[in-house]
């Protein structure tokens, strides 16, 4: 399957061992994975923020970027969930009809990764192997928006060697929330205190997501706290092999 990468601007400026990784995954897998160069912001920042018009552009060029792939696999559930959720709706309110159509075309086929290897291609052992003590934390976008349901679970539970360990209190916020932790940080950082608590009992050595913005947010506070636990991003995890020991 000829697939196109959506990276997300956090993960290719900050996290690029993300992108890196969930392309190693689906290569290996036997993909064509191809990186379209005119991809931008999705603008879910700018659409939480009001500035609803304004995203009509990245709207547009997004299914312009992605429109000739037979899938679009993005390492980020807050990502995908402004695509599959929020365009649809931005081209009816600019009355826009080419731009619904592309978007209509292209928003089925766009899959956050759990869910795109777990439900579209129905695998869930990617031949990983990874011999650590994890715990998983359901971001928000991937609970309430996309709805993955277990399927990032189904892939940990997979690889070999993991140790999964229970998260106490899993689907509670991190406190990140976007704009959300700029505009409230006391509140931000109160909630991400008890997720960081809620770690720390797991006895985890690694913190797992499938969001990096999540995963940025409490694993600062796990940093300042000098934890000693790790942050990883799900396709990380599932591009380790034992070859790769």
């Amino acid at each position: 399957m000829r697939i196109g990468l959506f990276v997300t601007c956090l993960t290719d400026t900050l996290f690029p061992g993300t992108g890196r990784a969930a392309v190693e995954v689906l290569e290996r897998l036997g993909h064509q994975v191809e990186f379209p160069v005119a991809q931008a912001c999705c603008g879910q920042m700018h659409f939480n923020t009001g500035y609803r018009r304004e995203v009509v552009p990245m709207a547009r060029g997004f299914a312009a970027a992605f429109g000739g792939y037979e899938a679009v696999v993005t390492p980020s559930a807050s990502c995908a969930s402004m695509v599959r959720e929020y365009y649809p709706l931005l081209a009816a309110e600019a009355g826009d009809a080419g731009l619904a159509r592309a978007v209509a075309e292209v928003v089925p086929r766009t899959h956050e990764l759990s869910v795109f290897l777990a439900g579209v291609l129905g695998v869930t052992d990617v031949g990983a192997y990874f011999p650590h003590r994890v715990t998983y934390h359901p971001s928000c976008h991937s609970l309430r928006m996309l709805r993955v349901g277990d399927a990032p679970l189904r892939l940990l539970r997979a690889v070999r060697g993991i140790d999964l360990a229970d998260l106490p209190d899993a689907e509670a916020c991190c406190g990140f929330g976007g704009t959300f932790a700029v505009k409230n940080p006391d509140v931000s950082a109160a909630i991400c205190a008890d997720k960081v608590a809620a770690v720390r009992r797991s006895g985890a050595e690694v913190l797992c997501a499938a969001d990096n913005s999540c995963l940025m947010h409490i694993g600062g506070a796990l940093s300042r706290q000098r934890s000693g636990v790790a942050v990883m991003h799900l396709a990380e995890i599932l591009a380790r092999t034992e070859a790769a020991r």
